[in-house]
């Protein structure tokens, strides 16, 4: 999801910078796309004038954090500073990944960590074992909330009228012909998700994936999710439960016993 910065600069607020905020919006659009792009296609991507972007990607490239090829500019590795700062201040994260690496080696499959951020489940952390998916998921890596198993974990934490709310302004598209669309539904699973306390996704986001999800809980109450993907014709729903449930609850029950903001 993009950052729409004409919104942003609509609100009036004094403290706002506008040229940080367009900047920013520039640098996801790269994130976003995954590919060299020109002025014209960033452009586009991101609402701004042409112009706008020219200027921006100037500086980028002025202070080293992207490069020009002809008329299509590309990031530069300096970019990995900004998201390493993340990695190296958030506790959660570093706390999480040798406990999803453990849990990698013991099961064979690769295994999440999750928070929302801007109507989407972010990952934070992440143990892979080669061979899943045809997404490619990486820290970094932003999934819908809807039809995966750390996002309706997440969603299933908010209050009934918040997730009616995030329904409303989210297009719901199906992933797969098995992606559950209809609002009521999903309010139905999530209710269940509450009761049972993990959420099982089955091939919703990608044909040939399962998932299951618990949630990593703080103080203030839900705070992330920690999930496990697997291919459907390796692994049963009834194995989810029975073999890598118990791992994912004792991972959240480490991670909650450091203690989680």
């Amino acid at each position: 999801m993009m950052m729409d910065v004409s919104d942003l600069e609509a609100n009036g607020d004094p403290e706002f910078m506008q040229s940080l905020a367009r900047g920013l919006a520039v640098l996801r659009c790269f994130a976003n796309e995954q590919r060299p792009m020109t002025i014209a296609q960033a452009s586009r991507l991101t609402g701004l004038s042409r112009p706008a972007v020219k200027r921006c990607l100037h500086t980028l490239v002025r202070l080293g954090y992207a490069a020009q090829d002809g008329v299509q500019y590309a990031l530069r590795p300096k970019v990995l500073a900004l998201g390493y700062a993340y990695m190296s201040s958030s506790s959660l994260a570093a706390r999480a990944q040798p406990l999803l690496d453990n849990l990698r080696d013991e099961l064979h499959e690769s295994c999440s960590l999750g928070v929302i951020e801007e109507d989407e489940v972010y990952y934070v952390a992440r143990a892979e074992v080669s061979r899943i998916m045809s997404i490619a998921l990486r820290v970094g890596s932003r999934l819908p909330l809807y039809c995966t198993s750390m996002g309706r974990i997440l969603l299933a934490a908010w209050p009934r009228s918040e997730q009616e709310a995030y329904l409303r302004r989210t297009e719901i598209m199906a992933c797969t012909p098995k992606t559950v669309t209809q609002l009521s539904r999903i309010l139905e699973i999530l209710e269940h998700v509450a009761e049972e306390g993990h959420a099982i996704v089955d091939e919703e986001l990608e044909l040939g994936l399962r998932s299951v999800a618990v949630a990593v809980k703080g103080r203030s109450g839900v705070v992330a999710a920690v999930n496990i993907g697997t291919q459907a014709a390796r692994t049963s729903l009834p194995e989810l439960r029975s073999r890598f449930l118990p791992g994912l609850r004792r991972v959240a029950r480490n991670l909650e016993a450091t203690g989680v903001d």
